[in-house]
Order: C-alpha cells, then sequence, then structure tokens
C-alpha cells in the first residue's frame, strides 16, 4: 500500500492563469521523495495538497489507502496527527522557549502527562543538539538551530509521513548538509516516509531516493539521482543542471 497516493489532482486560486493539472503520484511507505522545479510552479501548493491543507478541485488524495476528502472531518483528523511538516520559515511560536515550541503540540493533542512529555521533547531535543538552549526564545537562537527545533517539533509527534518545504532555505552549504543528515538520521530511526521541496539539487540528490520536477503545471517523476541527470526532457536537463540557456530561460528562478 502507497503511503501517499494522489489521482488526477486538479487545484487552482479560482484564476486560469495558474493551475496544477492532473496530477498523478505515488509514494512508497518509508520513502524519500524529492520534489524540484522553478520558483512559482507550485511546489508549495502540491505539498499542502498531500498533506490535506487544500481540498483540490477535482481528483483524489489517499493516505494510507484512505480516500482523504471523502471521510468524516474526525477520521480526517486523526489522518492528520499521523502527518508532520516543517514549513519554511518554520513557524516556531515566538513566545515560547525553545522547550516549550516541542512541548506544546504534544500537550494540545495527545494524553501523555506532563512527565512524558518532556522527556520526550528533550530526547528529540538532544537528536537535534539543542539541550544547551532549551531556555532560548527562537529569535536568541541561529537559523540552523531554528530548523532543528522545526525538525524536532515535527518529529516529537512521531508522524508516520513528515513534509519538508524547502528545509535547507537561506542556509549555509555546511549547515544544509548538516540539516540533510539529521533528516536523514531520524528518518532513519522512525521509519518515516517523507516528502521534500528544495531547489539546491546537491541537497536533493543527498535525500532522495526518487525525484520528482514540477515544471508547465506538470509533475514529472525523474527517478534517482543518475536518471535525473540524464533526463530526457529538456526541461529538466536545464533545471537540475543549473544552465542559462534552454526552454525556462524566463522562469522567476
Amino acid at each position: 500500500m502507497s503511503s501517499i497516493e494522489l489521482k488526477q489532482l486538479e487545484f487552482n486560486f479560482g484564476t486560469k492563469d495558474w493551475g496544477l493539472e492532473n496530477i498523478n503520484l505515488s509514494i512508497a511507505n518509508q520513502e524519500s521523495f524529492v520534489m524540484v522545479g522553478p520558483s512559482g510552479g507550485g511546489k508549495t501548493v502540491l505539498l499542502k495538497l498531500m498533506a490535506g491543507l487544500y481540498h483540490p478541485l477535482s481528483g483524489q488524495l489517499f493516505i494510507e489507502g484512505q480516500d482523504f476528502h471523502q471521510l468524516k472531518l474526525k477520521q480526517q483528523q486523526a489522518l492528520m496527527f499521523k502527518m508532520g511538516m516543517l514549513f519554511q520559515k518554520n513557524a516556531l511560536f515566538d513566545s515560547l522557549t525553545v522547550l516549550e515550541n516541542v512541548t506544546f503540540p504534544m500537550a494540545e493533542v495527545t494524553s501523555l502527562s506532563a512527565k512524558e512529555i518532556k522527556e520526550k521533547a528533550l530526547h528529540f531535543l538532544e537528536e537535534v543538539d539543542l539541550m544547551h538552549a532549551l531556555d532560548n526564545y527562537p529569535d536568541e537562537i541561529s537559523g540552523g538551530m531554528q530548523k532543528r527545533l522545526g525538525i524536532a517539533r515535527a518529529l516529537a509527534l512521531e508522524p508516520k509521513i513528515i513534509f519538508f518545504d524547502d528545509p535547507t532555505a537561506g542556509l549555509d552549504p555546511i549547515t544544509s548538509r548538516k540539516i540533510v543528515e539529521l533528516m536523514l538520521q531520524l528518518k532513519k530511526e522512525t521509519s518515516a516516509t517523507t516528502v521534500t521541496i528544495t531547489n539546491d539539487m546537491n541537497r536533493a540528490f543527498q535525500l532522495a531516493d526518487r525525484i520528482a520536477v514540477l515544471v508547465d503545471q506538470e509533475l514529472i517523476i525523474t527517478g534517482d539521482k543518475e536518471k535525473t541527470l540524464n533526463h530526457s526532457d529538456p526541461r529538466v536537463h536545464q533545471f537540475v543542471r543549473g544552465l542559462m540557456e534552454g526552454p525556462l530561460t524566463g522562469w522567476d528562478s
């Protein structure tokens, strides 16, 4: 059974200028799936469609074999509790400390005791090397530390599916590599399915079991690193190699 499956999904924001059309995709259980593509092409929208945060105009979203938008609200919520998301700007609670950022969601959605919640939060904060910053607030720690905090918070609820929206955006190359190594380590430990957006092809190749390029409203499944680099579509070839000339010239990428 697939972890996530999209069948003939279509979506737009009420305008004919832009939209996603006929998106078909199946992501296997425990797969690390990565989407790349020109900026403004709809990657984050598609990620939110996969997470059930947007309702498609047509088509179906299956989570663990269940037709998500045909379920009752309570059943949808039960599935969403199995999913975690790291937003591009982390979406941390500025008024809460590092420790509180991780404990708060658990207190809201689990029946664990306060002691159990704190122990679990400390475990994940130790995993992301933030034990020295428990009492700091998000604006008191670096961008890389904020990413690690976001990862700890996303993992603390032990989701079966984790969505990462450009997790290394704005980070230097060394920190970016460390963040991806951490993501891979924690993915292995939790056996989660991960879906990641990035425009950094080095990080995409580091992360992915399989890659897809979203371009011209079309999701092109390109495969692993070797297949992606040697893909026959000229748009894929230009994008993944960062070439100035080609069919994508003029895109805001």
